[in-house]
């Protein structure tokens, strides 16, 4: 087989597989376009309020403005970025509002908005319900995946304390020699474990999650800090898409025939670097779809403008330099000094293109 033949041959197959992934995506971690999150405008969304409950006040605008921080570093933790947070200061209401997929199967807006208003508050308990640590004793949590000696996987959170976390922590362990140490987060007991020896280092663990998600879950609650209150919602109100039900559908096909128009358009004019070129911007904009939906950011309509752009300049960046090799290629020059001078000539324009648009 020609060198030719087999670069081509290669570049078929990553650009196949690019696309296969990018629609499909590989297994529960890689997901694809299909299970891609839309914003607010295109899929709608959830609006909920958040009220203060057990308080014999309004809260202080510095309280409410704590609220609001830990409820966006909640909703940062399950890569809902596009949201709005508002409050209102009067009431002590936080003001909630994010897309979501009606047919997102692990994604429960429910559930969800349960869990942002839940107050967070881990404590560590003596057995007569003495509290001895709190959630402010601990500076950073992670959660962890691993193998006991029988193979079955466990799931646990390691906690590092503060300098002042610590030496509480030292103390209390010391204190509570042979007898349990009860771990809640709120009201709820998390772990019970009894105390073999006192604890130095300014580390510890809670075991017994079921799966990682809930250890994560858990370790987000722990990193993003107690609300300064507590907060409920009785119910959500759902939010209409700016976008008729049918406009997704229709810009995805309007995008793919034009996106066919201009392969034709390339192949036609420029031969093989049409064709080259054409790879090159399946496989961009494959790139593309899977940076957005692998972490599952939230694709909204200025997402899909910023899109366009990008394959409308990598379009106008491929035509220029298939003309630039094209005259050199008249002047006389041979193909390996043609692309060379061609990429060089072109250079420029491109460079400026990219910068001002």
């Amino acid at each position: 087989m020609k060198p030719g033949k087999k670069t081509l041959g290669i570049l078929t197959v990553i650009v196949i597989l690019a696309v296969y992934t990018a629609c499909f995506g590989l297994g529960k971690d890689i997901k694809g376009a299909g299970d891609m999150r839309f914003g607010i405008d295109i899929r709608g969304g959830v609006e909920a309020v958040f009220e203060p409950v057990g308080l014999d006040r309004n809260p202080a605008p510095n309280e409410i403005e704590a609220a609001r921080n830990i409820i966006e570093t909640r909703l940062d933790d399950k890569n809902i970025t596009d949201r709005e947070v508002t409050t209102d200061n009067e009431k002590g209401y936080v003001i909630v509002r994010f897309p979501w997929k009606s047919d997102e199967k692990d994604f429960k807006p429910e559930a969800a908005i349960a869990e942002l208003g839940d107050m967070a508050n881990l404590t560590f308990r003596d057995e007569n319900g003495t509290v001895m640590l709190e959630g402010r004793d601990v500076s950073t949590s992670r959660p962890v995946e691993y193998s006991d000696q029988t193979g079955m996987k466990k799931y646990e959170v390691e906690l590092q304390f503060t300098k002042e976390g610590a030496d509480k922590f030292a103390d209390a362990t010391g204190k509570l020699v042979g007898r349990r140490m009860g771990i809640y987060m709120d009201e709820e007991l998390i772990s019970n474990p009894v105390v073999q020896d006192k604890i130095t280092g300014g580390n510890a663990v809670i075991n017994g999650m079921e799966t990682y998600a809930a250890a994560k879950n858990l370790s987000d609650k722990i990193n993003a800090g107690a609300l300064p209150y507590a907060m409920e919602t009785k119910n959500f109100s759902t939010i209409s898409p700016s976008l008729g039900s049918n406009a997704l559908n229709i810009m995805i096909f309007s995008g793919v025939l034009a996106f066919i128009c201009i392969c034709i358009f390339m192949i036609a004019m420029y031969r093989l670097p049409g064709l080259v070129a054409c790879f090159g911007l399946v496989l961009q904009t494959s790139i593309q779809l899977l940076a957005i939906s692998i972490p599952q950011y939230t694709l909204t309509l200025p997402g899909i403008a910023g899109i366009i752009l990008t394959i409308g300049m990598a379009v106008d960046a491929n035509i220029i330099i298939s003309e630039r090799i094209g005259e050199e290629l008249g002047s006389g020059a041979s193909l390996t000094e043609a692309v060379k001078r061609g990429y060089k000539r072109a250079f420029s324009s491109v460079l400026d293109g990219n910068l001002t648009s």
